[in-house]
């Protein structure tokens, strides 16, 4: 299988969007958004500060990564490749793809993973990230615990 890299327009925002929504709901992610305001959303952010490279295979999209290049570090936002391609090395590659043709060299990446994403977390340890903190919040409809 030969990969393909293309830098995505915001005339992609739709079909990044949709693979977006399916992201959304494969991490657990509690992002209500519709595809339509997903794909608003895309053509802002590829209008903007973000970076998307489709992934594709014979011209179709079979993922995407969107990034975005942060003064000490790449923030890694979104990585999704389709199930039907995963665990054949697509993600692999075009990590490896873009550390060496397209991130400036010795730039850290950033991510950030849901902490119930076991298999997500895993994936990113296998090609090298490590946990640097945890974001921790509180939900507005339970009390806090008084100290005591």
């Amino acid at each position: 299988m030969t990969l393909r890299y293309r830098f995505a327009t915001p005339a992609d925002a739709a079909v990044v969007a949709a693979m977006n929504s399916a992201l959304i709901r494969d991490e657990g992610h509690r992002n209500p958004m519709s595809v339509t305001e997903l794909t608003e959303r895309m053509a802002g952010w590829l209008k903007a500060d973000y970076l998307c490279v489709l992934i594709e295979v014979s011209e179709a999209p079979i993922g995407y990564v969107l990034y975005r290049l942060d003064p000490e570090f790449v923030y890694l936002r979104q990585l999704y490749v389709l199930p039907d391609r995963r665990r054949s090395g697509v993600g692999r590659q075009t990590l490896a793809w873009l550390r060496s043709t397209v991130w400036p060299e010795g730039l850290r990446a950033r991510i950030e993973v849901l902490i119930d994403n076991a298999v997500a977390r895993a994936f990113w340890r296998s090609v090298g990230f490590e946990d640097y903190c945890v974001t921790m919040e509180a939900s507005s409809t339970r009390p806090y615990r008084e100290l005591g």
